[in-house]
């Protein structure tokens, strides 16, 4: 579970996160939705300790991100903005890298990397380098990179951004699996059938604020909208806070 609260954060003049509050259940995906410059990055930084708060809290598993970020972010998965891949290593290097510095023994770390390379379908790359891979080619070696200490707690930013159609079905697929076996996940995006599609839990945000918050299903039934992207137009132009 990841609790984020009253957190508040400026760049110089801008306040680019204000106020923002939510709780991401286990066994559910929660979607930060909002347009872009709303603050959902910022906020993501935060929770995933890249970023330190001018004030409010966060807590990974009731850890406090502040107090014990190392204990955080090993109970953290994470796919940043930017996806950062070795490209001189090759996919399955990336991965195992990543697995030694999050301390697993050998025989647990290829374990998991094979599991990984199946379910993200990866063989096609798994030694191939990274230099030269497609945007989804990117995305699923990062996604497994994230994965691969086994974390309960998966923190995704646009995770499908620049993917094709059939990369972003199997990457859905995925998720749901990941929220189905018990685990937290929270994703970021601006694209109303993802967050439709994928999301138990919907945190509308704009300029840096939560304006709306709750399941699909309560956001419409609250703005009388006949469509997610119709209540999400409505409560960001309304300004006004609407929460279940």
């Amino acid at each position: 579970m990841i609790e984020v609260s009253n957190v508040r954060r400026a760049f110089g003049t801008l306040q680019a996160v204000d106020g923002v509050s939510f709780i991401a259940a286990d066994g559910q995906i929660t979607g930060l939705l909002g347009p872009n410059g709303a603050g959902k990055t910022t906020t993501l930084r935060m929770l995933y300790t890249l970023l330190r708060p001018d004030a409010g809290s966060i807590r990974v598993d009731d850890i406090d991100v502040l107090e014990n970020p190392l204990e955080a972010r090993r109970r953290l998965g994470v796919l940043p903005d930017a996806r950062g891949l070795y490209k001189r290593f090759t996919a399955r290097e990336n991965i195992e890298y990543f697995g030694r510095l999050q301390g697993l023994d050998e025989s647990t770390l290829q374990r998991r990397v094979d599991e990984l390379i199946r379910r993200l379908e990866m063989q096609d790359i798994e030694h191939r380098r990274a230099d030269g891979f497609s945007q989804g080619q990117r995305v699923k070696t990062a996604i497994a990179r994230a994965l691969v200490h086994d974390p309960r707690n998966i923190v995704l930013d646009e995770p499908t951004n620049g993917l094709d159609v059939m990369s972003t079905r199997s990457l859905r697929r995925y998720l749901l699996q990941l929220r189905d076996e018990g685990r937290c996940v929270v994703l970021s995006s601006h694209i109303m059938q993802e967050v439709a599609a994928l999301c138990d839990h919907i945190v509308v945000i704009a300029h840096g604020r939560v304006v709306a918050s709750g399941t699909s299903a309560a956001l419409l039934e609250q703005t009388g909208a006949s469509s997610l992207e119709d209540a999400f137009v409505e409560v960001i132009g309304s300004g006004e806070g609407l929460m279940a």
